[in-house]
């Protein structure tokens, strides 16, 4: 099956064609929004990082931006920091580059302060802009896509309506050729065996376990056991009475597929079929790694409703039930309630799923997209310096 999509020159292929504006540290926050407003089409990331980071947290944040930069779905990028900052902008805006799309990089101190690098900014996004401008979309396969596979809100029926259905659809990429990357460590905790168990080798399957052992430590170590605050108070309400109940639902996105690898947070794969990266179970922060992996597209599916969307990447939302779609439709884009309504079959739903993955492959714009929805958050698990 094809697609169309942008040809990048790494041999990946974009969905959209973004110019990005990223700030490296919130201190840039103020420019990168200054350059945005005035560039037509312009995708602006801030966010509260970039400075004060321990070794760790520091490597997970520079990885992040610069996969966030180096996604296919962002054509050209304007790398804005401060100048004094432990993220180092150069280095990030010179591994973005690596990739071959144009990219620049604006410090503030060096430009005179945010008047000047703002106006810095603007010329050079427009010429970038009207560089984007220029490039067609080309037939490609499918099995150039990365999917991100996401869930929040659970409720009862998530489990047996719309993360199914996902599977189903993750099922039908991965057998043509493509990948899907099942996230939210937290959220396979009591499903970790049935996951080990599809792993292709005994190391996936050791990777398995380990990233779930180590997500529960980390709570502990916190002095909070994971149990007692997962699942949520939405959860409960809408139905889910245990973590692993919980994390067995959220676990069929996944499909049937064997499991080929287990990457760290914001890793790009090394390898095609289902991939397993080892994310928090907050939405934003997940899905962010997600993209910074290199997924061109995510689908979501949500319970209880959530408008969450991405800034380069089309979120298509998988609604459990009926009751959820109708009170929230402005954001929901299939409605796999009608499962438990008895007018379609998980399989039905699923290649629903898979069809609306290629349709917005080729440019039809999600409900997210549509409304603006496009929030960033970089996972964060130990203490400033």
């Amino acid at each position: 099956m094809k697609f169309i999509g942008y040809t990048r020159s790494n041999g990946t292929v974009g969905v959209r064609n973004h110019l990005l504006i990223l700030s490296t540290v919130a201190c840039a926050n103020n420019p990168v929004r200054n350059i945005a407003q005035q560039l037509t089409g312009a995708v602006p990331i801030t966010h509260q990082n970039g400075c004060g980071h321990l070794p760790r947290e520091a490597e997970r944040v520079h990885r992040t931006l610069v996969g966030y930069g180096s996604n296919p779905n962002v054509g050209a990028c304007i790398v804005v920091g401060l100048g004094c900052e432990v993220i180092q902008t150069k280095k990030v805006a010179e591994e973005i580059a690596q990739t071959g799309k144009s990219v620049a990089c604006i410090l503030i101190q060096e430009s005179g302060g945010t008047i000047n690098a703002t106006a810095e900014g603007v010329r050079i996004g427009r010429e970038m802009l009207s560089e984007l401008s220029k490039q067609q979309r080309e037939e490609h396969d499918i099995s150039d896509l990365i999917l991100a596979l996401e869930c929040g809100g659970s409720d009862a029926a998530s489990g047996i309506t719309a993360n199914p259905a996902i599977g189903v659809a993750s099922d039908l990429l991965v057998k043509q050729g493509g990948t899907s990357v099942l996230s939210e460590t937290q959220e396979l905790i009591g499903a970790e065996n049935l996951l080990a168990e599809r792993a292709v080798n005994k190391k996936v399957a050791e990777d398995i376990i380990n990233i779930v052992k180590r997500a529960e430590q980390s709570s502990l170590n916190f002095g909070v056991d994971i149990r007692s605050t997962n699942p949520g108070p939405g959860n409960k309400e809408g139905g889910i009475t245990t973590l692993e109940e919980k994390s067995i639902g959220a676990a069929h996105k996944g499909g049937n597929a064997v499991i080929q690898e287990v990457v760290e947070y914001a890793v790009k794969p090394s390898k095609k079929g289902l991939i397993i990266m080892d994310t928090p179970g907050t939405d934003v922060d997940s899905v962010t790694g997600i993209l910074a992996g290199g997924a061109q597209v995510c689908v979501f599916s949500t319970g209880r409703g959530t408008p969450v969307g991405a800034p380069i990447a089309p979120v298509i939302k998988i609604v459990s039930n009926t009751q959820t779609y109708h009170s929230m439709k402005e954001n929901i884009d299939i409605n796999a309630g009608k499962i438990i309504d008895g007018f379609c079959t998980v399989q039905d739903i699923g290649k629903e799923i898979f069809n609306e993955i290629i349709e917005v492959c080729n440019g039809k714009m999600t409900k997210a997209e549509q409304l603006g929805c496009g929030e960033f958050a970089i996972y964060r698990d130990s203490p400033t310096q």
